[in-house]
C-alpha cells in the first residue's frame, strides 16, 4: 500500500502524552561507554557459572508460571538488607523502574500529584504522567543539596499525594542526610518512596533510610540490582515497606509479572552478594579518582556517593562532549548547565576518559 506514513500525532494518544519524548540515553558503540551509570566490570565466572546452573534448572518448568509471589526471592532480599526485614515487607519486579510504576500505580493516578526535588531522576516525571498523575517539582540548592527545613517546607505547601527522594542524588550524586528524609516524612500525608539505587557507593558509616522503616507504614525504600550487582541486563529492583504497603502493590501488579528466569538469576546472583559486591570499593576509589582528578584540570566536580560524578566548569558541554566521543569515550549530558556526567568505570576505562579529557585542552 501506498501513501503517507502515519504519524504519532495522527493516533489517537492521550493528550496528556503529547509532545512528550520516551526515556533514554544516546546509544554509541565505542570502546569506553560511561554514560548510563552501568557497572562496567563483568559478572564474576564463578557467579555466572552458579547463575546460569540456577536458570537451567529453571528452564526445566519454564511451561509452567512462575512463584506469583517470588517468596524465595523475598526471603534472599530481606536477608541481604538486614535492619530485622522480613519477607512480607519485600517486593521485586522487572527493574526498580517498574517497581515504582507499581507505586504510581497503586497511589497516584488522574488527580493525584507526585513531588521531587529538581534536578533528579529524569524518569520520576514520565511515570507519574504515564499512570495520569501531575508531577510537581520541588527546589534545591545551588549545589544541589537539601536541609530538613527547607524539604518539609516544600512538601507541606505541595501536599503531594507521592514523594520521590533520590538517595543519592541522580543525576548529581548527591547526598541525602537522614534527618531530611525524616523531615520529608513528617510533613507528608502521602506515601514517601526513598529510592536508593546506588546505595551501596555511599560511605558505609551513613545510615540508609530502611532504618526508618519501623512504625511508618506511608514509607518505602526501592533498591535495584543493576548498580552495584553489574545485573542491569537482567531487570531486577525491589522495595522494602510495611507490609500493608506491599499488599497495595498487589494490587497492580500484572499477574506473574517476575518470570521463573528471573527470579533464578536473581537468586544465584545474592547467592553471591559478597563477591559480586567486592568490586564496589574499586568503582568507589575510580569515583573519587575521578573527582581528584578533575579538580586538577580546572573543573568543578560535585560531592558524590554514587558511582558517577558530575562536573561543573564546563563551557561548552556540548562541544567536550562531541569530542570525547571522538576519542571514543562516551559520557552523559544532562542538560544541567556547563556539567557534563561521568560513570565510574574499571581503572582502565576512568584512565582513558580522563586522559582524552586531559587530551582536550582549551577545547572543553
Amino acid at each position: 500500500m501506498g501513501g503517507v506514513s502515519p504519524r504519532l500525532d495522527d493516533l489517537p494518544l492521550r493528550d496528556d502524552l503529547r509532545g512528550k519524548t520516551p526515556y533514554g540515553a544516546p546509544q554509541e558503540s565505542v570502546p569506553v561507554a560511561l554514560n548510563v551509570n552501568e557497572n562496567t566490570h563483568p559478572v564474576p565466572q564463578e557467579v555466572a557459572d552458579d547463575i546460569l546452573d540456577s536458570v537451567a534448572v529453571a528452564l526445566r518448568e519454564v511451561n509452567r508460571y512462575p512463584d506469583r509471589e517470588f517468596v524465595e526471592l523475598r526471603e534472599a532480599f530481606a536477608d541481604y538488607l538486614g535492619h530485622g526485614l522480613v519477607r512480607d515487607q519485600l517486593w521485586a519486579a522487572n527493574g526498580s523502574n517498574e517497581v515504582l510504576q507499581h507505586v504510581m500505580q497503586a497511589f497516584g493516578g488522574p488527580g493525584r500529584t507526585v513531588f521531587g526535588f529538581a534536578p533528579t531522576y529524569s524518569m520520576y516525571p514520565l511515570l507519574a504522567s504515564a499512570t495520569g498523575a501531575t508531577w510537581v517539582a520541588g527546589e534545591r540548592a545551588h549545589d544541589f543539596t537539601l536541609t530538613p527545613q527547607s524539604a518539609a517546607e516544600q512538601v507541606a505547601e505541595a501536599d503531594p499525594d507521592i514523594v520521590l527522594l533520590c538517595s543519592p542524588n541522580n543525576p548529581t550524586g548527591t547526598p541525602l542526610p537522614i534527618d531530611v528524609i525524616d523531615a520529608v516524612y513528617e510533613a507528608s500525608r502521602g506515601v514517601v518512596i526513598v529510592d536508593e539505587a546506588y546505595w551501596e557507593f555511599a560511605p558505609r558509616d551513613q545510615r540508609s533510610a530502611l532504618t526508618l522503616l519501623h512504625e511508618r507504614p506511608r514509607l518505602a525504600v526501592s533498591r535495584t540490582m543493576s548498580k552495584a550487582f553489574a545485573f542491569a541486563g537482567a531487570r531486577v529492583g525491589y522495595l522494602a515497606a510495611d507490609p500493608v504497603f506491599i499488599d497495595a502493590l498487589r494490587l497492580v501488579r500484572l499477574p506473574y509479572h517476575l518470570s521463573s528466569l528471573t527470579q533464578a538469576a536473581a537468586l544465584g546472583a545474592l547467592r553471591h552478594a559478597d563477591t559480586m559486591l567486592a568490586m564496589v570499593d574499586d568503582i568507589v576509589a575510580q569515583r573519587d579518582r575521578i573527582g581528584a582528578t578533575l579538580s586538577a584540570l580546572g573543573y568543578e566536580p560535585y560531592e558524590s556517593w554514587s558511582n558517577f560524578v558530575l562536573f561543573g566548569g564546563v563551557a561548552d558541554p556540548q562541544a567536550t562532549w562531541r569530542a570525547l566521543l571522538e576519542r571514543g569515550v562516551l559520557i552523559r549530558d544532562v542538560g544541567l548547565p556547563g556539567t557534563l556526567r561521568v560513570s565510574a568505570g574499571t581503572e582502565e576505562e576512568t584512565t582513558s576518559f580522563l586522559d582524552s579529557l586531559a587530551s582536550l585542552g582549551s577545547q572543553s
